[in-house]
């Protein structure tokens, strides 16, 4: 089966709560799902590719018979799709690539998902969007400016095809505990944070975003997985942010705050680099459906949640070796 392989996880004895299986468990919001669900005793799957570890399957999700294998072994009850390409530069120059896993894969795993009978949560973005009349809500027109909004815009249609029944969760950017701070947009800014010298370092103080934690986005997965097996009628597109709106700039300068290092080196750049994709201006979302229906949680506060994340990499080992113990 060179698509599917299956884990030495079908050897444990698994608890008997409700079933997760979770695309893209091995990246920074896959690994906060899985977490989440876990605290909360439910039976977790997790699918991988090339990160895929022990613990983990192994799934090619452009192959449609490995993903049909894949739902057949796990049998969930909820299926969380968090596998993406979401670098929208990336995205722009391997474009077959990833259209194929953000849309063909996601038609695949959405219909096999029905196949099934689970529930399927969608993981899409405020990159639907335009960023020129914010803040957005549910029901607001999207007109994406790139490829890889167009791209998560035709992942949700084709969920919602498959799975009239399937809940769609935009989110903006994240970060999160991160393997290596080059995984998030946000965490990979930490770097130039660190190079405090006369160099100075231009960062982007045009876009608007609004960073939120993969921990938060997780817990309100769950929220919504718990809800909508009860309850039918909570489906369709939902808006889940942060509530902290910031530019990159603004963001390195919170993380110099937080760690007591200097940002003079730091430069706010007010036009968009030439060369890269087009990226909306503000795509603030309104996430009022969420809150009506108290399923949504507070967010972290950026201070607080980027100094959690970005602790393990700072350079004074003595100070990490504090908080550990």
């Amino acid at each position: 089966m060179p698509g599917f392989q299956f884990s030495a996880l079908q050897d444990e004895v698994l608890p008997q709560g409700p079933r997760v299986l979770v695309t893209g468990a091995t990246g920074l919001l896959g690994r906060a799902v899985c977490k989440e669900f876990q605290n909360h005793d439910w039976t977790v799957s997790g699918t991988g590719l090339r990160r895929a570890r022990p613990r983990f399957l192994r799934c090619d999700l452009t192959d449609e018979d490995a993903v049909r294998r894949l739902l057949q072994e796990t049998k969930p009850d909820v299926l969380v799709h968090c596998a993406a390409e979401r670098r929208p530069d990336v995205m722009e120059r391997n474009a077959d690539a990833a259209v194929s896993l953000n849309v063909h894969a996601s038609s695949t795993v959405s219909r096999e998902t029905a196949a099934c009978g689970a529930l399927l949560i969608y993981i899409s973005t405020d990159y639907v969007f335009d960023g020129r009349n914010p803040p957005y809500g549910e029901d607001d027109c999207p007109n994406p400016l790139n490829l890889y909004g167009r791209s998560k815009l035709e992942g949700e249609r084709e969920a919602l095809r498959h799975c009239p029944g399937a809940v769609i969760l935009r989110v903006p950017v994240l970060f999160g505990e991160v393997e290596s701070v080059t995984e998030s947009a946000v965490t990979s800014l930490w770097q130039q944070v660190q190079e405090a010298t006369e160099e100075r370092r231009a960062l982007d103080h045009c876009l608007q975003r609004f960073p939120t934690d993969a921990r938060d986005v997780a817990a309100v997965c769950r929220k919504l997985a718990e809800r909508a097996r009860q309850d039918p009628s909570i489906r369709g597109i939902f808006h889940f942010s942060g509530k902290e709106q910031m530019t990159k700039y603004e963001m390195a300068v919170a993380m110099a705050q937080a760690f007591n290092l200097p940002s003079n080196h730091l430069v706010p750049l007010t036009e968009q680099p030439a060369g890269s994709a087009p990226r909306p201006i503000n795509s603030q979302l309104n996430c009022s459906r969420l809150e009506q229906l108290s399923l949504s949680v507070e967010p972290r506060a950026f201070s607080v949640a980027i100094s959690e994340c970005l602790w393990p990499f700072t350079a004074d080992k003595r100070w990490r070796q504090t908080v550990f113990h």
